[in-house]
């Protein structure tokens, strides 16, 4: 069903070794339960765009009682909650809400998503701090390959990588422990970084300290919504090894896209800043000249035009990232004004993948771009290539999955109406 010969990736046989190492349970036990626990000389990394060195470790009883201040028409009262309280994590203030701890006008609220407008009244109590508990669960896991020291997954959409308030369960950790028969864990949810929302984590490569919480043997982390390689590492030695590796960009990651229209020139290297929009802490944003003010990242992504479809309407796309910020290639990709397809957080939403295809097709075809924009269900965002060095064998590996069954149907569709190779 897919082609994509003109990437050129070498693959290795999966090699299925299942050890029950008792190191990677050591590894994954050294989180804590208290708030406390956060080594902030370890907590951050050049690939780390959630840095938790410096935040409060615990918000527990902190009060607002604020009238809202807005130069918008309205906003959600979670993010006006988050900006109000220096380091605090969305997921923490969301916890809160929940709990009935958040009024506004008076009236308590308990959706997160509680719009708020100029002139309201909001009360906000910040709940205690709760331990988060990761359970053994029975998910079926793509075991791309799998040794004494590290194990590399093919991670579906729709799955998030380790848990966090408001995900709990159904996680690739949760699948981990009951892959390696581990037991249940206890960890502090001040330690993970802020996931923004209940939906959202990060897109690229991530660093975290083996210490901090219940994912340490998880070295990078995509997307819930980007599918692909993952790399997981199971005792400390290799943890610290593959996180010097990204630290020092020496790990090899290829990511393909399917974007809305088609960049130009058609390869290129974006090398802009990539910080937090103050409007929507929910998305990043590319800020030209940003990272000397302090407000941004470093970030830099080269891409790369594969094939032109649907007579320009979109295009499949290669990212070879120098630097792993948080939503790197989504926030590149908007700065060029072409956000990837299915991505309603950076503008690619089905009205503009609709409006974008239509465009530049004939009504003959519009039949076929209405039901190809009605299967965009997540961002088409796909990790097709790992390489790095193994920390114990010292050899190079190379991994390759082609994308999954959503992405390669989208793809059918866009060649069906017309397809260029570059």
């Amino acid at each position: 069903m897919l082609s994509l010969q003109s990437l050129n990736w070498s693959s290795i046989k999966p090699f299925p070794i299942n050890p029950r190492n008792p190191a990677f349970w050591r590894l994954l036990s050294t989180s804590s339960a208290y708030p406390n626990s956060i080594p902030a000389e370890n907590s951050d990394s050049d690939d780390s765009q959630d840095s938790i060195s410096g935040r409060p470790n615990n918000f527990s009883g902190h009060k607002i009682e604020e009238t809202v201040a807005l130069d918008s028409a309205k906003l959600r009262v979670d993010s006006w909650i988050s900006s109000r309280i220096n380091g605090i994590s969305r997921a923490r203030v969301q916890s809160s809400i929940r709990s009935g701890l958040v009024s506004v006008n008076g009236h308590v609220i308990s959706k997160v998503s509680h719009v708020v407008r100029d002139g309201d009244s909001v009360n906000c109590t910040i709940a205690e701090l709760q331990p988060l508990r990761a359970e053994p669960e029975d998910i079926p896991l793509d075991i791309v390959y799998e040794d004494d020291h590290i194990l590399v997954v093919n991670k579906p959409a729709h799955m998030v990588v380790h848990p966090a308030p408001g995900n709990a369960n159904g996680t690739l950790v949760n699948g981990i422990l009951h892959h390696c028969r581990l037991s249940t864990v206890c960890f502090n949810p001040e330690s993970l970084p802020d996931n923004i929302d209940d939906d959202d984590s990060s897109d690229e490569a991530t660093v975290f300290p083996s210490e901090s919480s219940v994912r340490p043997g998880i070295v990078h982390r995509l997307d819930k919504g980007t599918s692909g390689l993952l790399v997981v590492a199971k005792d400390e030695h290799s943890h610290s090894h593959l996180a010097e590796q990204f630290k020092e960009h020496t790990v090899k990651r290829v990511y393909v896209s399917l974007t809305c229209g088609v960049p130009s020139p058609d390869s290129g290297r974006v090398d802009i800043p990539i910080g937090r929009d103050s409007n929507n802490r929910i998305r990043m944003v590319a800020i030209p000249g940003s990272a000397l003010q302090g407000k941004a990242r470093h970030a830099v992504s080269r891409y790369k035009v594969v094939e032109i479809l649907a007579n320009g309407g979109c295009a499949l796309v290669e990212w070879r990232l120098e630097t792993g910020r948080t939503h790197q290639i989504r926030a590149h990709a908007k700065y060029l004004g072409i956000p990837l397809l299915g991505d309603d957080v950076y503008g690619g939403t089905k009205h503009m993948a609709l409006s974008q295809l239509q465009s530049k097709n004939s009504s003959s075809y519009y039949g076929q771009i209405h039901q190809l924009v009605a299967k965009l269900e997540r961002p088409s965002l796909h990790a097709l290539s790992l390489g790095f060095r193994h920390p114990h064998k010292g050899e190079d590996l190379h991994f390759s999955q082609m994308p999954p069954f959503d992405f390669a149907e989208i793809l059918d569709c866009l060649r069906n109406i017309s397809s260029e190779k570059v």
